[in-house]
C-alpha cells in the first residue's frame, strides 16, 4: 500500500459546512456514476463491477461521516446537519436498490470468467437488490421507498431522544456512604447541600455498584431505565410498525425473517431456538449465583425475599468482595485512565504486530479527542480516533463507528471509537469494554485493505461481528497482560494473585449475565415478530420468562434500548458471537497471549480478509475446524 494521506477534518468553525460538501459531493458523485453506469455500461463484465464498486465507495463516504458526527459533534447545528445528510444518503441508497434499469446492468454480467472475489461482489448486489424489493410492482416499490425514509426518521428520532434525556437524582451526601473518594471529591453538594448525579454511565455505573444506600441505588435505577420515556414508547411503536409491513411487501412472515436472512443465523426461528438453547444452558449456573446474591442480601435485609435490580451490581460487588477478596475500590486504584489508553495501544501494538503513533497533523471535533496513524511494518495503514469521554449531546455508550473505509490504493481505513469514561480511575469492567470496542477498531484498520468497499473492514455478518472484539476482552483478564500497564499512583503494578481472584470473581454471575442477555434477546426478537398494544407489559413479561430479576415497577427499559434500532431483531447477536469467541480462544496459549504464532495467524485470517469470506470460512481457517459450542458450554458450567 503507498502511503495515502488520511481525510483532512475541518476546525469547528468550518465544520458545518464541509460536512455538507463532503456529503453531498460524494452524493453527487454516486449519482453521476449511476447515470454513467445506465447510460452506457461497459461491455468488459469486470469494468461494470469497478463502476459498481465506485458507487459503494462514494456512498461509504457519505454516511460514514454523517452517521458518526451526527452523534459526536458538539454543535447542535452540525449534528442536525448530519441528521439531513443521512437523510438524502438513505433516500438515494432507497432509490438505488429499487432502480430496474441499474439493477439490469448488475444482473446481466456474466461472471463465469471472474474471479471469486468479483463473483462474491455480485452475488451480493443481485441479493441486496432483491432484499431492497426491485423485483415488485410499481406501487409496492413507492411504499417501500416511503417505508425506507420513514423508519430512517424514526430511528433517528429515537435515537436523539436517548441523547437529549439525561436525567439525574439529588441526594444528601450521606446518601452516597460507600462511593470511591475520588469520585465523591468530583461530585461536591450545592448551595442547598445535595449532590446532583446523572444517568450518564460515569455516574450511574458507581453508584449504582457502591451506594450503600438501597434508596439512591433504586432511585438511579429507576432514572436510568426510564431514560426517553414516553417519547420513545411511540416511536418504537412506529418503528416496529414500519419494519413488520417493509417485511410483509417483500413477503417475509416478520422483520426477524427478514433480517437474519443474511446472517450466519439465518432464520427468525433459528432465533428463538437460539435463545432458548442459551437460556436452558444458564439455568443451573443462573440460579446458583442469584440464590448467593439473595442469601447476601438477607445478611442486610432478613426479610427478602428476591433480589431486586438495584441490588444486582451492589451485591455483585459485595460478594466479590468478601467471597473472593476482590474489592472493587482497591481494583481502580490500578487503573488510571491514561495509564490504560496507553496500555491497551502497547498491548494490541505487541499483538497485532503494529504501531500506533500520534497522529499531530490531525485535527479533532473536541479537545479531548485522541488521534493516531496506525502503522505496519513501518507503513500507515490507518488512522484511529479516541473520543472516549462524556459531553453534552453525545453518543451515550460505547461504540466503533467509521470515518473512512478502507479501499485499496485509494484511501486508508479511520476509525472512532466513541465511549463514555471517566477521566480518572477506570472500573475493571469499563476496562474489559475499552478492550472490546477497541477490537472493532482494529478489525476495522486490519481488514481495510479491500479492493472491493463492501468487503472493507468490519463487513462479515453482522452476528459474527461482536466475536473478534468479545476475545479481545480476555487479555483484559491476563496478569501478565495487565502487569505492563496496570499500576497503582505508588508505581505498584497490580498483583498477579489479585487479578486470578478478579477472573475468579468475574466468573460469579455469569449465569443470571446470560440470563439478562437472553432476556434483551428475547425483547429485540418479540418486538419485531408479534405487535403489542402495551410494551411495557410485553417487557414485564418476558423479563419473569427470561431474567432471573423481577420488574421494576414503573420502568420502561425499552425506550432507552438504543440496540432496538441498530441491532433491530438481532441482539442475540451478542451471546451468538461469543460462542465463537470462546471457540477461537482456545486456539490461545493461556500461558503466553503474546505468542506470535497464532496471534499473527488470528489476525491474517480472521481480522485481515474483512468480509472476503463467510464468517464461518474465516473462523475454520484459523481453528482448522468449524466451530463448536463447546468452550462456550464448558466456561458457563465452571
Amino acid at each position: 500500500m503507498t502511503d495515502l494521506r488520511p481525510l483532512a477534518l475541518p476546525d469547528t468553525d468550518d465544520a458545518l459546512t464541509w460536512l455538507t460538501d463532503r456529503c453531498d459531493g460524494e452524493l453527487d458523485r454516486a449519482r453521476g456514476l449511476v447515470d454513467e453506469l445506465k447510460a452506457a455500461p461497459p461491455s468488459e463484465p469486470s469494468a461494470v463491477l469497478r463502476h459498481w464498486n465506485e458507487i459503494g465507495i462514494a456512498l461509504a463516504n457519505a454516511s460514514s461521516v454523517a452517521s458518526l458526527m451526527s452523534e459526536v459533534h458538539p454543535l447542535p447545528a452540525v449534528r442536525e446537519a448530519a441528521d439531513s445528510a443521512m437523510q438524502r444518503i438513505d433516500a438515494f441508497s432507497t432509490d438505488l436498490g429499487l432502480d430496474r434499469d441499474l439493477f439490469e446492468v448488475i444482473d446481466g454480467v456474466d461472471v463465469s470468467g471472474l474471479d471469486a472475489a468479483a463473483q462474491r461482489v455480485h452475488e451480493h448486489a443481485l441479493r441486496d437488490f432483491r432484499r431492497s424489493g426491485v423485483d415488485r410492482d410499481e406501487g409496492v416499490r413507492a411504499r417501500l421507498k416511503q417505508l425506507a425514509e420513514e423508519e430512517l426518521l424514526t430511528g433517528q428520532e429515537f435515537g436523539r431522544n436517548i441523547r437529549e434525556d439525561v436525567r439525574s437524582i439529588r441526594v444528601t451526601p450521606e446518601q452516597l456512604a460507600g462511593l470511591p473518594q475520588d469520585w465523591l471529591d468530583a461530585h461536591p453538594a450545592g448551595d442547598d447541600g445535595l449532590v446532583t448525579v446523572t444517568t450518564d454511565y460515569p455516574d450511574s455505573v458507581p453508584v449504582r455498584t457502591f451506594a450503600q444506600a438501597p434508596d439512591t441505588r433504586k432511585a438511579m435505577a429507576e432514572a436510568s431505565l426510564n431514560v426517553g420515556w414516553p417519547a420513545n414508547d411511540v416511536v418504537l411503536q412506529r418503528l416496529f410498525a414500519l419494519r413488520a409491513e417493509h417485511a410483509s411487501l417483500l413477503g417475509y412472515d416478520t422483520w426477524a425473517d427478514y433480517d437474519a436472512e443474511v446472517k450466519m443465523i439465518g432464520t427468525g426461528s433459528a432465533i428463538r431456538d437460539f435463545i432458548d438453547r442459551i437460556t436452558q444452558l444458564s439455568a443451573s449456573s443462573a440460579a446458583r449465583d442469584t440464590e448467593v446474591l439473595l442469601r447476601r442480601k438477607q445478611q442486610d435485609h432478613p426479610d427478602a425475599t428476591t433480589v431486586e435490580i438495584p441490588d444486582v451490581q451492589y451485591y455483585s460487588e459485595v460478594v466479590r468482595r468478601e467471597q473472593h477478596a476482590v474489592d472493587g475500590q482497591q481494583v481502580r486504584t490500578y487503573f488510571d485512565f491514561n495509564r490504560v489508553r496507553q496500555g491497551l495501544l502497547d498491548v494490541t501494538g505487541r499483538l497485532f504486530g503494529l504501531t500506533w503513533q500520534p497522529a499531530d497533523d490531525a485535527t479533532v471535533w473536541a479537545d479531548d479527542v485522541a488521534s493516531y496513524d496506525v502503522l505496519r511494518d513501518g507503513e500507515r495503514i490507518g488512522r484511529i480516533y479516541l473520543d472516549l469521554h462524556p459531553r453534552e449531546g453525545k453518543f451515550k455508550h460505547a461504540a466503533q463507528f467509521d470515518l473512512v473505509r478502507g479501499v485499496r490504493g485509494r484511501q486508508v481505513p479511520e476509525g472512532v471509537l466513541v465511549c463514555n469514561f471517566n477521566r480518572g480511575l477506570m472500573e475493571h469492567d469499563e476496562v474489559v469494554t475499552l478492550f472490546h470496542e477497541f477490537g472493532h477498531l482494529v478489525h476495522h484498520v486490519l481488514g481495510g485493505d479491500q479492493e472491493w468497499i463492501g468487503f472493507s473492514g468490519v463487513a462479515t455478518e453482522w452476528d459474527f461481528v461482536e466475536a473478534p472484539s468479545q476475545m479481545l476482552e480476555e487479555w483484559a483478564w491476563d496478569a501478565d497482560v495487565l502487569a505492563t500497564f496496570a499500576k497503582s499512583a505508588a508505581g505498584e503494578t497490580i498483583p498477579a494473585d489479585l487479578v486470578e481472584r478478579m477472573r475468579e470473581a468475574d466468573d460469579f454471575g455469569k449465569g443470571f449475565q446470560c440470563r439478562t442477555q437472553m432476556f434483551y434477546s428475547a425483547i429485540s426478537l418479540d418486538f419485531h415478530t408479534a405487535k403489542h398494544d402495551d410494551l411495557t407489559e410485553r417487557l414485564r413479561e418476558l423479563q419473569g420468562e427470561y431474567s432471573m430479576f423481577p420488574y421494576l415497577a414503573d420502568t420502561h427499559m425499552h425506550t432507552a434500548f438504543g440496540h432496538l434500532d441498530g441491532y433491530g431483531s438481532g441482539y442475540y447477536t451478542y451471546q451468538w458471537s461469543l460462542v465463537i469467541a470462546k471457540d477461537m480462544f482456545s486456539a490461545f496459549d493461556t500461558g503466553d497471549l503474546f505468542a506470535s504464532a497464532v496471534a499473527q495467524r488470528y489476525r491474517d485470517r480472521v481480522l485481515v480478509p474483512g468480509g472476503t469470506k463467510d464468517a464461518a470460512v474465516l473462523v475454520s481457517n484459523f481453528l482448522g475446524r468449524e466451530y463448536t459450542f463447546d468452550a462456550y458450554a464448558a466456561w458457563l458450567a465452571k
